[in-house]
């Protein structure tokens, strides 16, 4: 499909999925469809919106939403003030409490009933690493993905209202700055990919805390400073830190990476490398510089035809000299003769 996003769609008051990834949609962010109280999943991945993301107010907040997937565009901008559900963490709790409220059960009451209930719809979303076709989706599933755009600045702090999200895709953008330390605060979260940006600094420690953390790609960022210690980053594999040339510690222990600062003014200890090439130049130079002195000194015709050159050149620099020296030369011919 083409074209733009039909702002009829604002009055479809009752919808919960609309998915209209994979066409050739060319439009700016729908804010209109902010107005639809009850829309959980947003999938506009692989189309050609553009521009920013953020809505004014008056087009009402999302008390729902759980997944939106803007993967694949052309957005661009900050997220600073991102339209996203202002009420992640209270999803789980609205479905749990509708589930009281049909079962007629106390508030005090819990269960994982309600992760039974689905919206029979497929989608396919990027979790992982990987493309993934969800036949159904969890009403307690949280997903966010605005990968591979031109978003840009720095990523906002996420607190509390983000403490349910499970998979945050960031990728492949321009995004600056360093990881917020409130990541460390969604604990739910599975998957988290912020390669292929721009960000600097350390890594936060706290991200090292998250249990359920079981996909980390850093790669191709500015990062530096020592890898967090933990249970689940020792699961990682070093292409989750590729393309960070200031990282070090496990697991790229064994790659050439820079070395840790050392305390008062030691240098780190480096490898006994021997560049062989260097050492060849070395010798060959050696080598022909003892054959010309030796030759000079153990070879009489060597030694006549050395003498003959230089005195030439030297000739030839200096003409005047010539007549100097053949004065003398003739004086300590002439003197043996005399005392004969």
């Amino acid at each position: 499909m083409e074209g733009q996003v039909p702002k009829s769609l604002a009055s479809c008051t009752s919808l919960e999925i609309l998915n209209l990834g994979s066409n050739q949609i060319s439009d700016t962010f729908p804010c209109l469809l902010m107005k639809i109280s009850t829309l959980s999943v947003l999938v506009l991945r692989s189309n050609k919106f553009h521009g920013g993301i953020e809505c004014s107010e008056i087009y009402g907040t999302w008390q729902r939403l759980q997944v939106i997937d803007l993967a694949h565009n052309f957005f661009s901008g900050g997220i600073s003030g991102i339209s996203l559900p202002s009420s992640l963490t209270k999803i789980s709790n609205i479905y749990w409490s509708e589930f009281r409220q049909l079962n007629d059960l106390p508030p005090e009451t819990i269960g994982h009933e309600y992760f039974d209930k689905y919206f029979e719809e497929a989608i396919t979303v990027t979790s992982k690493g990987l493309n993934m076709k969800l036949v159904k989706i969890m009403a307690a599933f949280t997903l966010i993905d605005l990968s591979c755009n031109k978003f840009n600045g720095s990523i906002p702090e996420y607190s509390e209202i983000y403490e349910s999200l499970q998979v945050f895709n960031l990728s492949n953008n321009d995004f600056t700055g360093e990881i917020p330390s409130s990541f460390g605060d969604m604990l739910q979260l599975e998957s988290l990919d912020l390669s292929q940006n721009h960000l600097s600094g350390k890594i936060p420690q706290k991200l090292a805390e998250l249990t359920f953390l079981s996909f980390l790609n850093l790669s191709n960022n500015q990062l530096v400073g020592n890898i967090p210690t933990g249970p689940q980053f020792s699961t990682f594999s070093k292409a989750s830190f590729l393309g960070n040339k200031g990282l070090w510690g496990f697991p790229l222990d064994n790659m050439v990476v820079l070395s840790p600062p050392r305390s008062h003014g030691i240098p780190p200890k480096s490898a006994h490398k021997i560049d062989w090439d260097l050492i060849d130049i070395e010798i060959g130079f050696v080598f022909g510089l003892g054959i010309a002195i030796g030759s000079l000194f153990f070879c009489k015709r060597w030694r006549k035809w050395y003498y003959r050159v230089m005195y030439n050149i030297v000739l030839m620099i200096f003409p005047q000299l010539d007549q100097r020296i053949g004065n003398h030369r003739r004086h300590v011919y002439i003197a043996p003769r005399w005392r004969r």
